[in-house]
């Protein structure tokens, strides 16, 4: 009995469908083509405009081409299968149960082969297009001029030709399946395929179409094994802990995977034969797959494992050295390691040296300031107003000042918009009143002024240093155009719409001394003309918003300013780079420049050691200043590109920095050959401002933790590896300690440099192992180790900062910072290596519990040989300097203990319990009493006041004081057996716990 065809749909239902489908097409379609325009006016804007059609154009050449590709492949092998279709079927159940299903493809099996074919092609052209940089990097990538060890093979084809070619392999595979899969399902239908009657279950023209399609497959799998001989030398060694072929790789898997591609070749010749010309079965075929299998599971499973069990397990340190080693000699050119300089600190000096007190080099230069904790001191100092910000750490950079280089704290007052209160916030005044910040402030890493920056830049920076009770000759540093339009703060919702307004400016600019407020009108070249009618109409359809329509606001010569994160901005005109987390501003010929290091990244170097970006770049900064990288897995780095953009117009500029790494070099030459601006073109004073790049030093730190090993028994030994420690004055968090920046000069360096520095301790253990630092020689970036001794009495950072804040004395000072109100934090603890010894700093600030309190520098913390010696807390570095060598002239435990504290001496007669009371103060020590006493209540009056300057200076008297006090208690009895034979020596009355009050 024939079955009835399926009922029609309606002309109204089909009209319906087709006016939904033409709405949805219209709405994607529009937002694409409005997201498209908009990107190519930001392009045209920053003219980069060969980034926008170069990556558009080839993602569009790759979906046709691979989603029509594979459509053309499935719909061809379909269609055949329909044309190699019996003519004739056998009467069954089963054919009759088929027979529906005839009867609804046959009518239309063109539109439905046609259908099939276009939505698999749309996946796999949409997964295509994502490969676009693979595509560039194979077509246009060169060679390294550095052959692998096993093949001989350039470099070159592992990093730009592998990817693409494992991604072809990977695209024939699923085109080949998904054909088998449809031909099959086809056949069936119409009966070339048959699970029930008499006869073949197969008929000669399905058998020559399926097994064609196997062999296809299996010809495939030979192509894939002779691409897993090459990618062999990517992959992760179990039995040296390394990437890279091992010895059972090399004599065992290597040449099976050889074997086994012959196999596959004979296979498919004898699956094509024997089923269509001498057997015309699938017996033997079958025979043929399941002896490949077997064949892989023996030669390419058991043997191996065989081989490593028996053979390279039992002496593996000896079997597998030849092959650590050129991990080793890898991992260390594709990081830019083999150029470090390693030198021997025996460290043998544990008492500080006379010459501390007259050293320029590195005592002078220490820095005092922590640019994350004086990030709010900037904001409280420097805001002015409230939706101004300075962000959660400040940047470390030199300048010259005065005749002078020194590393300065620096950080720009940029509009938080989050900041802005609800009236502040309406439309017209978040994107066209308040549009930018102003001004870079600076202060000299090494310098106080009552536990606060010194400040040197910046507006009303006069204002500042007046109110701090400081003065000066400093020069400032001078920014011609200070305003900000492009910063940190701003995110992508942070556009601003400016230009001519008519007769008056509307942009909020600043404060002005005389009182009031001074406004502007933006004349730099950036931004995107929105004059127009068009162009009004096409960026409220970007924003959704109406007012880019109907405010008086926009105008024929207004701007739209967006995508103004630094960041943010190169990430878009150069999306092949790697940005690094902690870009910075500089003042470059009078204009502020955001400095961007960008790194060019690799995944298939061969030998070279892996890591996850995401998680080395970690510690304890990451997330609070600086940005966290994606989670990306390379085994090769460069920091191939310094970018810049200015924070006025946002011109954003790429110099290349590094002119002989080959992956830059593939991109410039994609995108036209001038995307990237030569070396030589670099401003002399932009590159006075280039520093060690964060991100790549703790990489490549992380990685001298162990490949600073050469040897490969001792690597395969692991004894000697490092760690990098933990934040010394939180060890348990188990955040990683930050490399700082110092403007200092180590052992064996002509004179100071500004460097990035950390100290890494032995594996499981807390001394000194070694100091890493990285800095720029002529131009060129040098990574330098001063490693010590393997027995060394030298302590790590987070030894060195116990040690210190344990001691007695120093603890009972430090308790007396911090109380119930207030908190003491600390800054950066530095690792100084001088004198064939090792110098620790580490500042000491306080900070109230009070709302909108900032940290107050207080004290430092200065240790010289072991960490625990020689130990003082001074009230400032140059004091702790001196205390140390004093200490130094009478050894370890002979210097007087400082004050600790007690009630005031009223009297010296003998007391009811056979004791003594403390004397009566006469002279200069009752008159360095009454100081203190003062002191103390100017300390608690600037408490109760909340005055934060007053309160700092309050308490730098009251340290005076007690210092004076102490030298006049040392004058009256100098000498232990005079005090022990008469009265005991006064102490100074206590002092209150630093909590201000506000």
């Amino acid at each position: 009995m024939r079955s009835s065809p399926l009922p029609r749909m309606s002309r109204r239902g089909r009209a319906t469908i087709g006016v939904l489908i033409g709405v949805f097409l219209l709405f994607t379609l529009l937002g694409w083509g409005v997201n498209a325009w908009t990107d190519w006016l930001w392009f045209d804007e920053v003219h980069y405009t060969q980034v926008f059609t170069g990556v558009l154009v080839t993602r569009l050449v790759l979906f046709l081409v691979v989603g029509a590709g594979m459509a053309a492949i499935i719909a061809g092998n379909l269609w055949l299968a329909y044309r190699l279709r019996p003519q004739l079927r056998p009467h069954s159940p089963e054919q009759a149960t088929l027979e529906r299903y005839r009867m609804l493809l046959s009518p239309r099996l063109g539109t439905w082969i046609t259908l099939v074919s276009a939505v698999i092609g749309v996946f796999a052209g949409l997964s295509a297009q994502s490969r676009w940089g693979q595509w560039l990097l194979f077509r246009n990538g060169g060679n390294f001029g550095v052959k692998d060890p096993e093949f001989g093979v350039d470099v070159g084809f592992y990093v730009f030709q592998l990817p693409f070619w494992r991604y072809l392999l990977g695209v024939g595979f699923t085109v080949v399946v998904l054909s088998l899969l449809g031909a099959l399902a086809v056949h069936y239908i119409y009966g070339g395929v048959r699970l029930q009657g008499v006869g073949d279950r197969m008929t000669n023209a399905a058998r020559a179409h399926l097994s064609t399609l196997v062999a296809v497959f299996v010809l495939l799998k030979a192509v894939a094994y002779v691409l897993d001989r090459r990618a062999m030398l990517l992959e992760y060694n179990e039995g040296a802990k390394l990437y890279g072929a091992g010895y059972a790789d090399v004599n065992a898997l290597l040449p099976a995977k050889e074997i086994l591609a012959y196999i596959s070749i004979v296979v498919a010749i004898a699956i094509i034969v024997f089923s269509n010309a001498v057997m015309r079965n699938l017996v033997w075929p079958g025979i043929a797959l399941a002896l490949l299998g077997v064949s892989a599971v023996a030669i390419g499973g058991i043997y191996p494992w065989a081989v490593q069990t028996f053979e390279v397990k039992p002496s593996a340190r000896d079997k597998e050295a030849p092959y650590i080693q050129r991990s080793i000699e890898a991992t260390r050119e594709a990081y830019g390691l083999t150029g470090a300089k390693s030198n021997g600190y025996a460290a043998s000096n544990l008492v500080p040296p006379a010459s501390l007190a007259t050293d320029t080099s590195v005592v002078s230069n220490i820095r005092l300031l922590d640019p994350q904790l004086v990030s709010e001191t900037y904001t409280q100092l420097q805001q002015v107003r409230g939706f101004y910000d300075f962000g959660a750490k400040l940047d470390i950079d030199r300048y010259k000042v005065a005749g002078k280089t020194s590393d300065y704290v620096v950080g720009l007052r940029e509009i938080n918009y989050g900041e802005l209160t609800p009236q502040q916030s309406n439309w017209i005044n978040r994107h066209t009143v308040y549009t930018h910040g102003y001004g870079l402030v600076a202060a000299p890493a090494n310098q106080v002024c009552n536990g606060v920056p010194y400040f040197v830049s910046g507006f009303l920076g006069e204002a500042a240093k007046e109110t701090q009770g400081c003065s000066s000759a400093t020069e400032e540093i001078p920014a011609e155009q200070p305003r900000i339009y492009y910063g940190e703060r701003m995110t992508g919702d942070d556009y601003a719409i400016v230009g001519q307004t008519g007769d008056r400016n509307v942009e909020f600019d600043r404060p002005i001394s005389t009182g009031g407020e001074q406004y502007y009108t933006y004349s730099g070249e950036g931004g995107v003309e929105i004059g127009s009618f068009t162009r009004r109409l096409l960026y409220a359809l970007k924003e959704q918003e109406s007012n880019f329509l109907l405010s008086e606001a926009v105008n024929k010569d207004s701007k739209l300013l967006y995508v103004r994160n630094p960041r943010d901005r190169v990430e878009k005109v150069a999306p092949f780079l790697t940005l690094d987390g902690d870009p910075y501003p500089a003042v470059v010929k009078g204009r502020i420049q955001w400095i961007i290091d960008g790194y060019t990244t690799a995944a298939t170097y061969p030998y070279a050691d892996r890591v996850n970006l995401q998680s080395e770049t970690a510690d304890e900064l990451t997330g609070r200043g600086t940005f966290q990288l994606a989670r990306e897995n390379v085994n090769y780095i460069r920091n191939s590109v310094k970018a810049t953009v200015d924070a006025y117009d946002g011109t954003v500029r790429l110099y290349q920095f590094d002119d002989t790494d080959p992956v830059l070099k593939a991109w410039n030459k994609a995108f036209g050959g001038d995307l990237v601006l030569p070396k030589s073109d670099i401003p002399a004073e932009l590159a006075e401002h280039f520093r060690y790049p964060a991100d790549l030093f703790k990489v490549q730190r992380n990685l001298l933790t162990r490949f600073h090993v050469t040897d490969p028994g001792d690597f395969y030994s692991g004894q000697d590896f490092w760690q990098v420690p933990n934040v010394p004055d939180a060890p348990d968090s188990g955040q990683k300690q930050p490399p700082y920046y110092l403007f200092t000069q180590f052992p064996g360096q002509e004179g100071p440099r500004f460097q990035l520095t950390a100290a890494v301790t032995p594996n499981g253990r807390q001394n000194l192992a070694a100091l890493i630092s990285g800095s720029y020689v002529n131009g060129q970036p040098q990574l330098e180790v001063l490693e010590l001794p393997d027995q060394t009495r030298t302590g790590g950072p987070v030894q060195v900062h116990q040690q210190m804040t344990n001691d007695g004395d120093i603890r009972q000072q430090l308790n007396l910072l911090s109380s119930n109100q207030a908190q003491v934090q600390y800054g950066n603890l530095l690792s100084l290596p001088f004198a064939d010894g090792m110098l620790y700093v580490e500042p000491v600030y306080v900070k109230s519990n009070q709302q909108d309190a900032f940290p107050l520098l207080q004290k430092v913390l200065v240790s010289y040989g072991d960490g625990s010696s020689y130990v003082v807390l001074a009230n400032n570095i140059s004091d702790g300097i001196k205390q140390l060598v004093e200490k130094g002239k009478r050894g370890p435990g002979n210097s007087p203990a400082p004050p600790t504290g007690g009630n005031p001496p009223t009297g010296g007669n003998p007391s009811t319990d056979g004791g003594t009371s403390p004397p009566v103060l006469t002279g200069e020590l009752a008159q360095a009493a009454d100081k203190v006493q003062s002191a103390i209540a100017e300390v608690k009056a600037a408490q109760a006041s909340g005055d934060f300057e007053r309160y700092g200076r309050a308490l730098k008297t009251l340290d005076e004081a007690i210092t004076a006090f102490q030298q006049a208690q040392e004058a009256a009895n100098p000498s232990p057996a005079a005090s022990s034979s008469g009265s005991p020596p006064a102490s100074p009355p206590a002092s209150p716990s630093p909590s201000p009050n506000g």
